[in-house]
């Protein structure tokens, strides 16, 4: 495959669409501004966990499908760009800085007849308003001599190069045939199936409200966990049972309650949309509850921890704690916005003996957590500790025997499971063997 492609912003995103372009034969250049990630892109290496990509892209570079570069100009060579830069949430509002010193790079290099796509989360108008008239200014017109669409990105860490490849791709264009393009090229070279909407506006909004249903769900089981637990019900038969009924095309979907949210998208966009309705003179009630109630999780955790030790004898001020997870989400090492974080604070300041471990946090992520440094492995986390904390659902936690966690906590120890969702058989070995178990709602 001849076509080229310049991907600009190498991170997760970037790395991710880039590597699967380049094993379709693309020739894909991955443009990023850090120097240490683009050097160890091109020695074969990536430093992102997500199972298969490490080896795609040590594949593509080695059969010279995949390079990557600090230098902005190489979008001139590519017949599609695709900027996949950050948008963080910057004072209650969306930062898109990054998006616009993107574009402006590259409008001065975009030449007649290139396709551009953003895929950086953003509110909708963005592309219209912002993007468009910059690349504009480098005297081409969008929809006569380049294209122009938003195409959001719709991946879940872990799962990434699976999803990339299966599900439908959202096209919004700045005018028809940018639309027509941008489905074609998604079409062309992953065999997707495109979804083509009104306009780019349409697109970016539709991302948004993706993950502001996420986050609400999310937010709907951690209520709902808790009423549980008032009640002495296990909130994941509640949930099980409730999840049955046909709703509409699809049945009632509660999203399991957890720890808490973490990660770069379903901690700002949600709101992303608060913000946007209230430039339009709308207040909307529910992006700022389920968020609230989201970022309480880790508060009310602790508020378990503390009510557990207690019923077992123990102040929590004198207790050894194990916490196991330091990542936001399940078998990734990515620690941004973790709710673990904010667990760890809360623990450190009740001055517990406290432990910490993750196999798949790097230490200088881990250090943006807490100082306490990592124990060598899980077992050296747990022994001897009144309480272990599971925070995320790693295999490898997962892999642990009933025998490695009795023989390790000190006796008549408890167990707090943040996102394991020990099975009902799990538990009452437990409690069989002398230990306290506490989930979330159970």
């Amino acid at each position: 495959m001849s076509v080229g492609v310049a991907v600009v912003g190498f991170g997760y995103v970037g790395a991710t669409v880039g590597a699967v372009l380049a094993a379709k034969r693309y020739q894909v250049t991955g443009i990023d501004s850090r120097e240490d990630l683009v050097d160890e892109i091109n020695r074969g290496e990536v430093g992102i966990h997500e199972p298969g990509l490490g080896d795609l892209v040590a594949q593509s570079v080695a059969d010279g499908h995949l390079r990557a570069t600090t230098d902005i100009s190489a979008v001139a060579d590519a017949e599609v760009v695709i900027l996949t830069v950050g948008t963080p949430l910057g004072d209650a509002q969306p930062d898109t800085s990054q998006v616009k010193k993107a574009v402006s790079d590259v409008a001065e290099h975009l030449r007649p007849g290139q396709l551009v796509i953003l895929k950086s989360t953003v509110p909708p108008f963005t592309t219209e308003r912002l993007v468009k008239p910059i690349l504009e200014s480098s005297g081409l017109q969008a929809g006569k001599d380049f294209y122009l669409a938003f195409c959001p990105e719709r991946l879940a860490e872990g799962k990434a190069l699976a999803e990339l490849q299966v599900l439908p791709v959202v096209v919004g264009g700045v005018d028809e045939e940018s639309t027509r393009r941008a489905a074609r090229f998604w079409q062309e070279a992953l065999g997707l199936d495109t979804i083509e909407v009104a306009d780019a506006r349409t697109a970016e909004l539709s991302k948004l409200a993706d993950n502001w249903w996420i986050d609400m769900s999310i937010a709907m089981g951690n209520e709902l966990a808790k009423l549980s637990d008032r009640l002495q019900i296990d909130v994941l038969e509640v949930i099980a049972a409730a999840n049955s009924l046909p709703k509409g095309a699809h049945h009632v979907n509660i999203l399991l309650p957890s720890v808490g949210v973490g990660g770069s998208c379903l901690t700002k966009d949600p709101w992303f949309v608060h913000h946007l309705a209230q430039q339009h003179g709308l207040d909307l009630s529910l992006p700022a509850t389920g968020r609230r109630i989201n970022e309480e999780m880790p508060d009310h955790t602790v508020k378990l921890i503390r009510e557990e030790l207690s019923e077992s004898g123990y102040d929590l001020a004198a207790a050894t704690v194990a916490v196991l997870g330091l990542a936001f989400k399940d078998n990734t090492g990515d620690t941004r916005e973790t709710p673990a974080k904010r667990v760890i604070e809360l623990l450190e300041k009740s001055g517990c003996d406290l432990r910490v471990f993750d196999p798949l946090v790097l230490p200088e992520d881990a250090a943006e957590i807490t100082s306490i440094p990592q124990s060598k492995d899980v077992m050296e986390a747990m022994e001897g500790a009144h309480c272990v904390v599971f925070l995320t659902g790693h295999d490898d936690f997962r892999r642990l025997t009933r025998e490695d966690i009795t023989s390790s906590i000190a006796p008549g120890g408890t167990i707090i499971d943040g996102r394991m969702y020990f099975s009902r058989a799990q538990i009452e070995d437990f409690r069989g063997a002398g230990l306290r178990y506490r989930g979330i709602g159970r």
